[in-house]
Order: C-alpha cells, then sequence, then structure tokens
C-alpha cells in the first residue's frame, strides 16, 4: 500500500494492538475502536467472553513481534516472561505417595514462555499512544458496517472522560469512513458477523463438552532478598499438569511467585459439583482426582475461588473466507477462535498479522514495480492490489487456520489422557532421539514444529502424519522381523525334516524292491 490509507482496527487486545502497530509503521493513518475502557485503566473489568486463560508465547508470536517494525518490542516482552521447558505431570503412586514427573518439550531444550495478556497489551498500547498517526477510540462497539461503501457505524458507550452513558440516556451512535477495516474484536467477532451480509461465509461453530474455571495458586511467603524460584511452591519453569482422563488441572507461573490454574471439565461434572451450595463436594473431589493441590489452595480458598469465579464454555470457530474485497480482513480469534489447549491462540493470531503485512506488502512492491516498467502508467489502484493481497491472504492461511483448530482439540485428549500412555510416550521418545541424534533426517514432534518453527500449520500436520506413519511401519518392521526370522527357521526345519523322512521312506522302498527281486 504506497499511498497513506485510513485504516480502522476493530479489537484493541494484543492480536489487534499488534496488527495497528504493523499498520502505523507503515505511515499509515490508524484508528483503533474498542468496546471496552482503556484497558490500562485498573477500574476496567474484562467482560467474561474476554476473558483469557494464561499465556504462552512461542516463536510465531516472537517472530511475529520481530517483524512489527520495534527493535527492542520482542527484549522489553521475553524479560516479563517465565520459560517452561516441559510439562510436569502430578500424580498418586499405588502406595500413596505423590510424584512429580517432568516431560520437555523439546529434545534440543527450547522452551515455551508463559507471559501475562495484560502486560502484554499493556506494552503494545504504550508504544501506539506515542505514534502520531495512531488514535484510541475506547467504549466504542461496532453496530453496523457496509463493506462496499467503506463505512462503519459505532455506539459511543461512554463519554470523553471514560464515564458510562446516564442510565435510560440512549448512547449516541457515529458514522466512520475507512479505506480498510481489520477485525481483530474475538470470538464473538461484530466484524464478522457483518461481513457474513456481504459474503457467503462458510462458517463452523462448536461448543466442545469442557467448562473451566480459574483458579490461583498463592506465591510462597519469602524475604526480599531470596531468589527468583523461592517465590514459587512449584516449579515455575514447568506448566503443570494433574490429568484425569476425562478433565484435568493446570498451573502457569506468573511473575510474583503466583501460578494462575485452571479446571478443564465436562458439564456434568460441573453440575456435579455444583449441587451441594456449600461447596463440599470440591476439596474431595481435587483429593482423588489431583492429588496435592489442596496443599497449594487450602480447601476453604478452593471452595470459594470454585464459586466467586465464573464457570465458562469453550469454543472452536472455523471460517472461509476471512476477507472481503479490498475493505476487510479477520485475524485472531474473529478468524479462528480456539481452544487453549495447543497455547497457540495468540501466537496464531500474531502470525496472522505478520502473514496479513507481508502479503500486502508483497503486492504492493510487484504493483511498484510494473509502475517503474511502465513509466508510471499502471491501473493497480491501492484498493485493487489490496483486493489481490487480501484474496492471496484468505486463501493461503484459511488451511492453516482450520489446521491448528483441529490440533488444539486433539491436544486437549494428549494433556488430559495421553501423556500417561506408553504409546504417547514411546512415539515422543523415537521422534526426539531421531531429531537429536539424526538431525539430518529433519525428524521433529508435532509439538516442536508447532512452538518452536514457523512451518505452515497444514504442513506440520501432514509431515506429522507421514513420520506417524512411517514409523508404524518401522515398529511393525521390529517387531515382525523376529517373528518373520522364526517363521523361517521353523520352516526350514521343517523341510529339513521332511526331506531327511522322505529319504529313509524311499531307502525303506528300495530294499523292498531288492528283497522282491531275490
Amino acid at each position: 500500500m504506497p499511498q497513506q490509507q485510513k485504516i480502522v482496527v476493530v479489537g484493541g487486545g494484543p492480536v489487534g494492538s499488534l496488527a495497528a502497530l504493523y499498520a502505523a509503521n507503515r505511515g499509515h493513518q490508524v484508528d483503533i475502536y474498542e468496546l471496552r475502557s482503556d484497558l490500562r485503566d485498573p477500574s476496567t473489568t474484562p467482560l467474561n467472553f474476554t476473558k483469557s486463560i494464561n499465556l504462552a508465547v512461542s516463536e510465531r508470536g516472537i517472530n511475529a513481534m520481530r517483524h512489527a517494525g520495534q527493535p527492542r518490542l520482542v527484549e522489553h516482552v521475553m524479560s516479563a516472561t517465565i520459560p517452561m521447558r516441559g510439562r510436569m505431570i502430578h500424580g498418586r503412586r499405588v502406595n500413596g505417595d505423590l510424584y512429580e514427573e517432568p516431560q520437555d518439550y523439546d529434545a534440543h531444550g527450547r522452551c515455551i514462555r508463559a507471559i501475562d495478556r495484560g502486560g502484554l497489551n499493556r506494552l503494545l498500547l504504550d508504544i501506539l499512544e506515542e505514534m502520531p498517526n495512531v488514535t484510541f477510540h475506547f467504549g466504542h462497539k461496532l453496530t453496523g458496517a457496509d463493506f462496499r461503501k467503506n463505512k462503519a457505524w459505532f455506539e459511543v458507550r461512554e463519554n470523553g472522560n471514560g464515564a458510562a452513558a446516564a442510565k435510560g440516556q440512549r448512547a449516541r451512535e457515529i458514522e466512520v469512513d475507512f479505506d480498510f477495516m481489520i477485525g481483530a474484536d474475538g470470538a464473538h467477532s461484530a466484524v464478522r458477523y457483518h461481513m457474513m451480509k456481504f459474503t457467503r461465509m462458510d462458517y463452523q461453530q462448536q461448543y466442545i463438552d469442557a467448562i473451566w474455571c480459574e483458579f490461583h495458586i498463592e506465591p510462597k511467603m519469602t524475604s526480599p532478598d531470596a531468589d527468583f524460584k523461592s517465590r514459587f511452591a512449584i516449579s515455575p519453569n514447568h506448566l503443570h499438569i494433574w490429568p484425569g482422563k476425562e478433565f484435568m488441572f493446570i498451573a502457569l507461573p506468573n511473575q510474583d511467585g503466583s501460578f494462575t490454574c485452571t479446571l478443564f471439565a465436562p458439564g456434568h461434572l460441573y453440575e456435579y459439583l455444583e449441587s451441594d451450595p456449600s461447596g463440599a463436594l470440591v476439596p474431595p473431589f481435587f483429593d482423588k482426582h489431583f492429588p496435592g493441590v489442596t496443599s497449594l489452595i487450602p480447601p476453604a480458598e478452593l471452595i470459594a475461588q470454585f464459586q466467586r469465579n465464573p464457570h465458562l464454555p469453550l469454543i472452536s470457530i472455523k471460517c472461509k473466507p476471512h476477507s472481503y474485497g479490498s475493505s476487510v480482513v479477520l485475524v485472531g480469534d474473529a478468524a479462528h477462535a480456539m481452544v487453549p489447549f495447543y497455547g497457540q491462540g495468540m501466537n496464531a493470531g500474531f502470525e496472522d498479522v505478520r502473514i496479513l503485512f507481508d502479503t500486502l506488502d508483497k503486492h504492493a512492491r510487484q504493483d511498484e514495480e510494473v509502475s517503474a516498467v511502465t513509466a508510471g502508467d499502471t491501473s493497480s489502484s491501492p484498493a485493487v492490489t489490496r483486493a489481490r493481497a487480501l484474496a492471496e491472504y484468505t486463501s493461503v492461511r484459511v488451511p492453516d487456520a482450520h489446521a491448528i483448530n483441529d490440533l488444539a482439540l486433539q491436544n486437549y485428549v494428549e494433556m488430559r489422557a495421553s501423556v500417561l500412555s506408553p504409546a504417547y510416550r514411546l512415539r515422543k521418545f523415537l521422534e526426539e532421539t531421531l531429531s537429536k541424534y539424526a538431525p539430518s533426517l529433519g525428524w521433529q514432534t508435532k509439538y516442536a514444529r508447532v512452538s518452536f518453527g514457523n512451518e505452515r500449520y497444514s504442513e506440520v500436520v501432514a509431515k506429522s502424519e507421514r513420520q506417524g506413519r512411517l514409523l508404524a511401519r518401522g515398529l511393525a518392521g521390529l517387531v515382525g522381523a523376529p517373528i518373520l526370522a522364526g517363521g523361517i527357521y521353523f520352516l526350514m526345519k521343517y523341510r529339513r525334516a521332511v526331506k531327511v523322512g522322505l529319504g529313509a521312506a524311499l531307502g525303506s522302498v528300495d530294499a523292498m524292491v531288492e528283497l522282491w527281486a531275490m
């Protein structure tokens, strides 16, 4: 986009903020419209459907931040993260002893990093606020859009001082013109809803049979001069999992020494735990299925948190296309809301932004090259160029978005049950061994490809499936080889016995003939 355009970003969360940063660094006028008040204001209360399970940032998200045009962004973000080198599986042995079993994510020691969503969001907003071509509009709800005329309508839910409109007073509505709109307004996207009126969108929404509730492990009381790790009641460098086959409890570390924890379980289990208003069923359930948790969260506090914190559903959304004409594109959860079990929601959204602007830049350069060759005689306007770029973006990104959504659903089964499976551990061991000791083969676990690389998600799936087939054939060969060798041995022994027996029989016949001749 060589000419300055007016870009409207709907949604001021991490993905929307990064998209605004990319656009602003290209010289465009950027207006950010956010439903909530300023997210940096401590009095701003997140809406239930915008609350977030703790985030884990990995290579895809970091790579997108590297290309945002802010050299120190990654440095600032990484300084506020905690490296997690693997999972820590918690359980109880047959004799009643508690155990912790680490499972590293990567044979080469690479880590994902726990990060506070609010802190990351505030950092991005602070950077944007310093840019003269960025304007914030908090307390604005998208109520309508015409993507042919490039107009949008917003309900102003708060006045200029951040106060809500008076009770009974109708909020005023404003009309906004734009060249290009980026929808980064989450799973319940208003941009996507209005975009459906202009394009034949395939849309799939699935609520999985799992509800989540947040819990909190307090930091250990330590002296001010104690080292960092001493703040934590359990290892800060792992994602902790208490697997329960049909449900699980997880814990991710925070900078202050606390852990943000989540119970994921089917709806019927929540109904059972909620059936006693006193909450008396909660601690015994945790003691039975998540051994050791009640020593980290006292039973009374466990009940209080279960009753105080909302019990929220998990949604998976796929849609196609992700764009319409030259006027609008969807990124992040607005395009592909996913369950949180691969830790890729924000990372995939950040990657959306990087690939989107890489594609826009590529088409802009191509038009500039054509213009140079034809001495400025080109028929491509910014809108025409952008329409071609968005068509390419949606054709490339849709299969990858669908792939990571499916992987996230599959990883729920892995985290709550497969981590205890011998077959899962054997495949992980074989793949990591090949990756470490035979790197020329290009062998990696699926998790490593997703979390520590930038390959397309759809290609990760294809390569992982191919590796699975090869491993299955190899194991079948290893198991079958002794059986085959044994079979050959016994067959040869049998044939030898038959030959000896046949020779003896023929000898007897010859003797009888000789006797008869006599």
